[in-house]
C-alpha cells in the first residue's frame, strides 16, 4: 500500500491526473487499449476536470480508453447525482472518446437487479471472460466516504462480502434506496487501484481504515487489498491530519 499526503485537493487531483495519464500511455502501449472505472463524488470531479483541460486533454489516446464504473445510483443518467452524468459532463463529453466504449450502470431500471446482471455480461463481454473469472482494470478509481464506504459498499451490508459476483445491486438501508456497485473481488483485481480522499472530515474515519483493526463490516474501505496489483492512497493534509506517518 502506498500512502501519497497531498498539500491540499488541487495537489492531490493533479497528481492524479499525471498518474491516469501515465497508466493510461503504458496500457494502451502494452495491450492497445486502457481500460478504467471510475468514481463518483466531488473529488474525482476535479480530477476529470483536468484531464479535460488544455493542459491534458491531449496526452491521452482517448479512443482506446474503454470506461466503466465502479457504483452508480438508481436515477436516471441525467438526474443530478448520476455519477455518469457528473463523469460525462466533466470528461466524457470533453474528449474525443468512442460512444460504443463508455459502459454506464443501467441503474436507473425498475428491475435493478436485472440491471446488475446486464452490468456483468457487458464486463465479461469486454473482458472476454470465462464463468468463474473476474476482470482486472488497469485503474480503478475509488473515493471514501465518511463512514468509511467506498463505492456502494456500505457499513453493514452483505456486498461487502460477496466473492462470486462481479456486479450487486443492493438495498441502502442509510439512504432507502438501492445502488449497484463493483464487488470486492472486481475492486482487488485491478492492476491498480486508487483511493481519492479529501476533507477533515474524513480523518478519523480514514485512521480507522487505514491504521486501525480490520473491522470490513464497518469501514468497508478495507476489504480493497488487491493481492498482485498497486494500491495507492492520494490523500490531502486535511484527511491526513489524525494519520501516524511512521506507522
Amino acid at each position: 500500500m502506498n500512502i501519497q499526503i497531498c498539500q491540499d485537493v488541487d495537489s492531490l487531483s493533479r497528481q492524479a491526473t499525471v498518474e491516469f495519464v501515465r497508466l493510461a500511455n503504458r496500457a494502451i502501449s502494452s495491450t492497445g487499449r486502457f481500460t478504467v472505472a471510475l468514481a463518483g463524488g466531488s473529488t474525482p470531479r476535479k480530477l476529470y476536470d483536468l484531464l479535460a483541460s488544455e493542459a491534458f486533454r491531449t496526452q491521452v489516446i482517448w479512443s482506446n480508453v474503454e470506461v466503466f464504473w465502479g457504483d452508480e445510483r438508481c436515477v436516471p443518467p441525467d438526474h443530478p447525482d448520476s455519477n455518469y452524468r457528473m463523469a460525462y459532463e466533466a470528461l466524457l463529453s470533453q474528449v474525443p472518446i468512442p460512444p460504443d466504449l463508455i459502459h454506464r450502470m443501467p441503474a436507473e431500471r425498475d428491475d435493478v437487479a436485472a440491471a446488475a446482471d446486464e452490468y456483468e455480461r457487458t464486463i465479461r463481454e469486454s473482458f472476454d471472460l470465462a464463468d468463474g473469472e473476474f476482470p482486472r482494470f488497469d485503474l480503478i478509481l475509488l473515493g471514501m466516504g465518511d463512514d468509511g464506504h467506498t463505492a456502494s459498499l456500505f457499513p453493514g451490508t452483505a456486498a461487502i462480502h460477496e466473492q462470486r459476483r462481479l456486479v450487486v445491486a443492493h438495498y441502502v438501508e442509510k439512504f432507502k434506496t438501492n445502488r449497484m456497485t463493483l464487488t470486492p473481488p472486481v475492486l482487488n483485481g485491478g492492476h491498480n487501484v486508487f483511493f481519492l480522499v479529501s476533507g477533515e472530515s474524513k480523518a478519523a474515519t480514514l485512521k480507522e481504515v487505514l491504521q486501525g483493526e480490520s473491522q470490513p463490516d464497518r469501514y468497508p474501505s478495507q476489504v480493497v487489498r488487491p493481492e498482485s496489483g498497486s494500491l495507492v492512497w492520494l490523500i490531502d493534509r486535511a484527511a491526513a491530519r489524525l494519520l501516524d506517518l511512521a506507522a
